[in-house]
């Protein structure tokens, strides 16, 4: 599913990542972990194709694919899926018109037909409610006024309907309580299969709990210095990440 060979990234002159070496098979769910200043979110950043994170060396291949040089909208086409610290608002544009809006962009760009209206208003409510978001926050621009709960929930809806096949989830977890931790817990787990991947970068062993991820790795000094099972992520919780990283 995803190959990372040998990343080297640089932000504004600067190595971030020296070196990096990761793998994920179709189906699995790895979580990156590290202390702060590591990278972690510059992997997601750099895996997106975002301006400024600069691939000086190696690859990054999804289903064989290269995604080093193409724009952030045709890794999207291409099935990457980026879902931020901070959702970003955007005043004026409602939730179920950037929806559709993006839906359709996808299927253009992939060859198909574009979901009519009404289709894709069953879908989106099908899907809304399974998530506890109502038909009001659908009605509302995006993430303009939201909680930090109410905008991981609209994230997590847009991963339900956009279906990615890898997903890269950039500390998602960060300023949820429990109940809406649970909301995103249970947006990954529902969507857990062979078609679809994830790589979830976090510093809570709480959201680990309600996923139990296949592997663990952790970043530091811009590279994984050390992978394993769930069983790593507890470790880290009660050790701390200077004792690891020593």
């Amino acid at each position: 599913m995803l190959t990372i060979k040998n990343l080297h990234v640089g932000v504004s002159g600067k190595d971030i990542l020296k070196g990096l070496d990761l793998n994920i098979g179709p189906g699995e769910v790895h979580v990156i972990m590290g202390p702060n200043g590591a990278g972690k979110s510059t992997l997601a950043y750099a895996l997106a194709g975002r301006e400024g994170y600069d691939v000086t060396q190696g690859d990054v291949l999804l289903d064989g694919q290269s995604l080093v040089g193409m724009e952030p909208e045709a890794r999207a086409a291409a099935g990457l899926f980026l879902a931020f610290q901070y959702p970003v608002e955007i005043p004026g544009v409602l939730w179920s018109t950037f929806l559709k809006t993006a839906v359709n962009a996808l299927r253009k760009a992939r060859g198909q037909t574009e979901i009519d209206a009404l289709g894709f208003l069953k879908m989106m409510k099908a899907r809304a409610e399974a998530l506890g978001i109502s038909d009001d926050m659908l009605k509302r621009a995006v993430n303009v006024g939201f909680s930090g709960g109410e905008k991981k929930r609209c994230e997590a809806l847009q991963l339900s309907i956009l279906e990615p096949r890898l997903a890269v989830l950039d500390e998602t977890d960060s300023g949820l309580d429990i109940d809406a931790m649970k909301i995103v817990a249970g947006a990954v787990n529902a969507l857990r299969g062979p078609q679809r991947s994830f790589l979830m970068i976090t510093h809570y062993q709480k959201l680990l709990d309600l996923i139990a991820p296949d592997r663990v790795h952790i970043l530091s000094g811009g590279k994984i210095i050390r992978s394993g099972g769930p069983e790593l992520a507890q470790h880290l919780e009660e050790k701390g990440f200077a004792g690891v990283v020593a």
